[in-house]
């Protein structure tokens, strides 16, 4: 029997576990932000601290909430826009991620320039992609890649400030996210797209151990 395919390219099943899949996202990056502010709120952490703390559960609930949606509403005119949504999350969830790790736990000059230079190629992202959401998709895939493993440039410092642990769970959910696009980019395997996310969740899950437990 030959499956449907909707206008997305995906099949009704294959839609529904992609939605399915960055909906638990979402609830988890609720559950994760909630516990961040509490552990914060208990040590004592300063305005900054807090903040950045913030700003990266806001980037990944954002990013869980504009993919599930992208997926699960059946409006073509809506998922247009959602797309654009959803891809522009992706720039901020980058930034988002670094915000803890450079300006908690490193704060250092060499920290906070790339600070403004990640969050200034994410800002330019989501520009270029609010004008160009459906099209130069693999330069946008490189463009993801090389701003996440461009923690590399503040690797000495990371591996001096946080534990061996911290460090390997930042490089592990790296990777993930990298070997994960193996998948993003086959679109002829079943359910390439949900076993995407899966390879997200995982990379989330890991760098968020790395900040709850040791940033």
């Amino acid at each position: 029997m030959k499956k449907q395919v909707l206008d997305s390219g995906y099949s009704l099943a294959e839609e529904i576990a992609n939605s399915i899949s960055h909906g638990v996202g979402l609830v988890l990056g609720i559950i994760g932000l909630i516990l961040l502010l509490t552990q914060a709120e208990k040590n004592g952490a300063d305005a900054i601290a807090i903040t950045s703390y913030s700003l990266y559960g806001a980037t990944v609930i954002l990013l869980f909430l504009a993919s599930t949606l992208y997926h699960a509403i059946p409006n073509q005119n809506a998922k247009r826009w959602l797309k654009k949504f959803d891809h522009c999350a992706i720039y901020l969830l980058i930034a988002g991620t670094y915000t803890p790790f450079l300006m908690v736990g490193l704060k250092s000059p060499l920290a906070y320039g790339l600070m403004i230079a990640i969050w200034s190629l994410a800002l330019l992202g989501v520009i270029f992609k609010m004008a160009f959401a459906h099209r130069f998709e693999i330069l946008s895939l490189v463009t993801y890649l090389v701003m996440g493993w461009l923690s590399l440039i503040v690797i000495y410092e990371l591996a001096i400030t946080l534990s061996l642990g911290g460090v390997v769970l930042l490089a592990v959910g790296g990777a993930i996210y990298t070997l994960g696009v193996i998948f993003y980019s086959s679109k002829r395997i079943p359910f390439n797209h949900a076993i995407w996310h899966g390879f997200v969740l995982g990379g989330s899950l890991c760098h968020f151990l790395a900040i709850y437990l040791y940033v």
